[in-house]
Parts: structure tokens; sequence; C-alpha cells
């Protein structure tokens, strides 16, 4: 049992009143700030309330630890720091180019100080020969120094300066345009603590503050704003980021509760003659160990009594179809049937084949039902869905359809899941009146394992980390753009192997201001240069029948070389496609070039996948390049990139319903954070699992305030 003080009940109630009470002071009441101001810091940083401001954090930090002398300064020199008097003003330039010069000494020498804004106030609040304190960054402007658009405040404002660290804000022109710089809101952060008596309430019940000996709340955010040291600033941080990162595991994992204790699940108690015939007769390769263990999770959970809802990651090729279909298997030895939904009419059809191609020795009814089903087929599939005769049904968005009555739905298998809204899954997962079916979700998309535990942390995860034996790692090679004539060379003489190219390009149509390859210009340039062998483009511009027909040629083997945009990302499987040809690659992320080169490595020849960049590369750039050339692990790779790009671009892989918005905690750094905050909210929950505890309604309030507008997707995966 965790400790109890005496007073804490007390405590707890009256927190959680002043709590609810910052969230709702409009920050219009504050003083400085009126009705204008708050409509721009509503509509420009999302900042309504006194707690959304508080919460409205600095992205970096400079240090204001000491003064310097006028003749220190260096044109090399970053931010700094000077104690003296403006000596005079003058106007000069017209339009435009008129601006204020300030002539500023210390008596060590002279600097311009330089505004081509707010010319008027400047004036109105700055005199001649009175003490000031500036803060800027020098530029050399010919044989002088200046800085431009400087921080002036009187020594009389210099508590409110923070004299170690200064806070900078993210703000738009738009705040700027209402005289709410960087420096005005930290002016309104200090507004704002002074009026509340520096008292903020705490968000954590005093047991969990002790237990895990972070900085208590009131300080950790006066010292976000106003650092007093850097090891002050640094448990500020600590803190903040501990406190995101838990309400946010404490959400999942009391959803992921409650649905395991409300749902019950078919018991799957059977494994019987489909399964077994299959495993001991059919089963077309030994599986990977990887495989072994992901079957047995999902076995586990399927004879739990609980519905299984897991997360199935696996790299491309590494085998989840086969996973997929002896997990649905298991429900057909239960009396169950089974589905599949990928997102595209070419997946689904992929899908289709490649179980009935499996299962083509057994008998399992096993039916396609997608957009382009004809009206007869469609009129005898789904009584037969309806009455149980048909098996396994293998889909799009149809399957989602009112018109598609399961008779007893026992596992629904969604495919490259992130490509569904939540919405969509959900009917999907509601097919059955009485009793839930177990859910299985699948991504070929390695996800970083911070990302994962906050966009997935309500699931259970299943990772299938090798490939299976006899596969041969692709080749991964990087060329410079004038090396055009090897590459197609090169090209040739696969084709004349009997092989099949990919060439992805990033645009449909060229850019003058973007210099990437264009899908365009190349499928011009390749039928000319391959004039002997058919070539054929695919873009999303096309038309559905149009696209299919071309992917259709290709899959046949009567098109040598495919041109395409990303829209064969998740696609068809031909395992007579040996080489991928990524133009303008260094336009592309990690995870897209590792996805993208997935497309091939299919068969049993050895594969290549060719990077084709300019010679203009940044740093990143050339390391997201140099990367993919050394590593095939897509798990690797997507932890790469999480650290090259941030997180930001990560966060489309769940439609979940609501963003991550992360305000303070980074996810390509903070792991170590993330796993102690989700080792905190599994404990918490392992003593209370509603929360329900006097010392825990703290808690229960904080998850209101957090997530009381938001959908809780959470218990339909």
């Amino acid at each position: 049992m965790y400790k109890s003080e005496f007073n804490e009940d007390l405590i707890v109630s009256k927190q959680s009143r002043m709590a609810l009470d910052l969230n709702k002071r409009a920050v219009t009441y504050l003083p400085g700030v009126g009705q204008r101001k708050a409509e721009v810091l509503q509509k420009e940083a999302n900042i309504v309330s006194y707690e959304d401001l508080l919460y409205y954090f600095p992205y970096k930090y400079m240090d204001r630890s000491r003064f310097y002398n006028v003749s220190e300064i260096s044109g090399a020199m970053p931010y700094i720091q000077l104690k003296g008097r403006i000596l005079s003003f003058e106007h000069l330039g017209e339009g435009s180019a008129k601006r204020l010069i300030g002539k500023f000494s210390d008596g060590t020498g002279t600097v311009d100080l330089v505004w081509f804004k707010g010319l008027s106030f400047v004036l109105s609040k700055l005199k001649t020969n009175e003490e000031y304190i500036v803060f800027g960054k020098p530029t050399e402007f010919g044989r002088a120094y200046n800085i431009l658009h400087p921080d002036v405040d009187s020594l009389e404002d210099a508590d409110q300066i923070a004299s170690g660290f200064t806070p900078l804000y993210n703000t738009t022109e738009k705040m700027k345009r209402a005289f709410l710089n960087s420096r005005a809101i930290q002016n309104l952060q200090y507004t704002l603590l002074s009026n509340i008596n520096w008292q903020i309430p705490e968000i954590l019940p005093p047991y969990l503050v002790e237990k895990t000996h972070l900085m208590p709340l009131a300080e950790a955010l006066r010292n976000i704003h106003f650092p007093s040291n850097i090891n002050s600033l640094r448990n500020a941080q600590l803190r903040l980021k501990f406190d995101e990162l838990f309400y946010i595991q404490l959400k999942m994992l009391r959803s992921a509760n409650q649905r395991s204790r409300s749902l019950q699940g078919i018991v799957f108690t059977i494994v019987g003659d489909y399964f077994n015939t299959f495993y001991k007769e059919y089963l077309p390769f030994e599986l990977t160990n990887a495989q072994k263990r992901v079957v047995r999770e999902i076995r586990m959970d399927m004879k739990s009594g609980k519905q299984m809802n897991r997360l199935l990651q696996g790299d491309v090729g590494s085998g989840k179809t086969l996973v997929g279909l002896l997990s649905m298997l298991l429900a057909l030895d239960n009396h169950c049937q089974a589905c599949m939904m990928a997102p595209t009419e070419i997946l689904a059809n992929q899908h289709y084949a490649t179980v009935k191609s499996f299962l083509k020795d057994m008998d399992v009814k096993v039916a396609l039902l997608t957009g382009a089903t004809k009206k007869r087929e469609r009129d005898k599939i789904l009584p037969a869905i309806a009455n149980g005769e048909i098996q396994i049904v293998i889909g799009t968005h149809a399957l989602i359809e009112d018109t598609v009555v399961f008779s007893s739905l026992g596992l629904a298998i969604i495919d490259e899941q992130h490509r569904f809204g939540v919405e969509q899954r959900s009917k999907l997962w509601r097919k059955n009146t009485q009793v839930v079916p177990h859910v299985l979700v699948m991504t070929a998309t390695p996800i970083p394992r911070t990302l994962a535990m906050t966009l997935y942390g309500d699931l259970d995860v299943s990772v299938i980390d090798e490939l299976p034996p006899g596969r041969k790692p692709i080749k991964t090679i990087h060329l410079y753009d004038n090396r055009k004539a090897d590459l197609f060379d090169f090209l040739r003489s696969e084709i004349r192997k009997g092989r099949q190219v990919y060439v992805v390009y990033p645009l449909i149509e060229g850019n003058e201001k973007l210099d990437y390859k264009s899908l365009e210009d190349g499928f011009d340039v390749f039928q000319d240069v391959f004039s002997e062998y058919k070539v054929c483009m695919v873009h999303g511009k096309m038309k559905a029948a149009e696209k299919d027909l071309a992917m259709q040629q290709f899959v046949s083997g009567e098109t040598q070389i495919l041109l395409a945009t990303t829209v064969i990302e998740v696609g068809v499987n031909v395992p007579n496609a040996s080489v991928m040809v990524i133009e303008s690659a260094e336009r592309f992320g990690l995870s897209q070039l590792h996805q993208l080169r997935g497309r091939v490595g299919r068969g049993a020849e050895q594969s290549f996948c060719v990077l084709v960049s300019s010679y203009k590369l940044s740093t990143d750039m050339r390391k997201r390049l140099e990367i993919m050339v050394n590593s095939s692990n897509g798990f690797e790779i997507a932890e790469a990139d999480l650290r090259l790009r941030g997180q930001g671009d990560l966060e489309g892989t769940r439609q979940s319903g609501e963003g991550l918005n992360l305000k303070i905690a980074n996810l390509a750094s903070d792991g170590q954070i993330l796993q102690f905050a989700r080792d905190m909210a599994i404990e918490v929950l392992d003593c209370d699992p509603d929360l329900l505890s006097e010392s825990n309604q703290i808690l229960n309030k904080r998850l209101k305030i957090l997530y009381e507008n938001k959908l809780n997707w959470g218990i339909i995966s």
C-alpha cells in the first residue's frame, strides 16, 4: 500500500479545485492581454486558459549569466547581454527601409541598436541617458556592429529577467504584429505566476511525487519559465516530461484494463484439424522462431477468455500473412469465421491469391469481396457469409458495409492498419452483436519502441524480427545523378536476365522550385532509353481502372519497367522484380525509403535498391542515405528516422482520433523517461485499476481535464 499523510484528502480536494480553476480561467482576463491579444493567442498558439499559457514551454534557452563589454563584441558571437546607456536616437531611410538607430555605450565603446518595426513604441518606452540592460545577437555591418531588434529592459525590471537562462518561445508573424514576441510571452508568464502568488496546484498525488523523487510541479513550472540555474532547469524538464508521458500511459493502460475486464472474448479452446493439417502437411517452409513465438502469443490470447487486441509488427517479407493465416485457421477450428481487411483492392487481391495458394489442397471456403466485385458474384457471396458457408473473407472497405453480415465472426485481421481510420476499423469490430471478435492489426511499417509505447500502449504488441531462411538481403547502392549511363546499363543487364524494375519518383509533374526528378519527365526518358521494352507508369491522379491495369500488367510480367510515385509503397508482391530505383532519394524519409525497398527481394534471386540523388545534400540527407546503404533492419532504420526527423513525421502511423501533441517530451531522446512513466502508471493501476481511492482522485480529475473533449477510441483498437 502507498503511504498516506494525515491531511492528504484535504490537500487533494483543494488542489483539484484549483487545477480546474486554472484550466477554466480565460487568459483574456490576465493583465496585459485583453480581447485582441487573447484572440491571437488562441488562433496562433492554442492558448485559451491560464493553464494553456503555463504549459506553453520555451523551445530553447539563451545564457544571460554574464555581461559583456561593447569592446568585446565580434561578428561571430551568439546572443550577448550588455549594460549601459542609449546616447541618442536617429531615424534613417524611407518607406520600408526606414529604421530607428539607438547609439548604445557602456564606456568601452558604442554599438548601434536597430529597429525596423514599432519605432514609435520604442521611442515611447526608451529614454536617452538612462541605464538599460540590452540582450541580442551582434551583427557586423561594414566596420561597425549592430544589434537588430534587441530586448531592452530597465534596471528596475531586472528581477523579471532570468539571470541565467533566458527562455525563447515559438511565435508567429501574427503574434509579433500583436506585440506578442518571445519576450512578451515571458512577461505574461511572470504576470500569471505573480497573480496566482506562484502557487500552482499539484497534479500528482503526494505519494507519487514522493516515490518518484521528482521536483514539485509549482517549482518545475517556475524553473521552466525562469530557470535559476542549469540543474534547476534540467530537473524542471524531467518533471514536466514525466507528467506528460505518465498521463498518456495512464490513460491508455486504464482503457486497456477496462476493455480487458468488460469485453468477453470468444474462447478458442481447440487446436484442431484445420490448423494441424495445414501446419503438418501444407506449410510451405519451416516457421522462423519469431513467427513461432508470435503464433504462441496469439494462441494464448485467444484461449484466455478476453478479447485479443494485438498489434503485429513485421518488416516487409517477414511472413506476417502466414501468421495471419494460421490465426484464421484457429478460428475455423473453433467453429468461427475469419476475415482480413486490406487498404487497397490490389493488396486484397494479393492476400486472396496467397491464401488460396496456401489452402489449395484443403477444404476451406475462401471469398474475395471488394468494391470491384460484380453484383452477380456479390449476391452469391453475401448469403454464404451470412449462413457460415464461407469461412474466410478477404476484402477492402467493402467488408464494413451494412450488407455484409457474418454468421459467427471470430477473428478480424486488419492489414496495414494505419491506412484505415479508427471509425472504419470499429465497424468491422462490431460485426458480432453478442460477443466481440478477436482483433489482429498488422503493419509492415517498423515503429520505434518509444513511438509504439506511446501510440499503441493500449495494445499488446508482437514483433516478427527475423526474415525467413534463404531470403537474400537486398543490396543497396547510392548513385549521384551524373552516373545515369551506368545505371541504365545495369538495369538493361537485369532485364535481360528476365527480371523487372521499379522506378519511384517523388513528384508526378516537374516543379521549378523543387529540384527533384518528376515521374512524367522520367517516363519520357525511360521510354526513349528502353524502347525495346514495355514501360508503364502508375500515380495517384490516374483512374482506379487505369492504375489497376498497369499494375496487373507488371504483375503478369507483360511490363518490364514500372515507373511510379509512392502509391506502390503498400502494394503488390512481384517476386520477379529485382531492382528498385528511387529517384531524388534525398526527398524521402528513412522509413519511406525502407518501405519502398521492400517491394523487391521477394524472390530467390539477388535484388537491388539504387538510391539516386543530386550532389546537393545536407548533412542529414547524407546520413539518411548512408544508413540505408549500411542497414537492412527496419527497426534500426525507424529508430534512426525518429532521431533525424523527430516524432512529428511519424505520428501519422495511427489515426486514433487524437494526435500526440507533445508539448515538452521528445520520443527520440526521452525513452528512459517514457519507460519510467509507464512503469509508474502500471504500478498505480495494479493497486487501483479504476483510480477510485481518495488519493488517486487527483489522477482521475486530471485525466478528465486532459481528455474530456476527446473520443476514447482505445477500446476499439
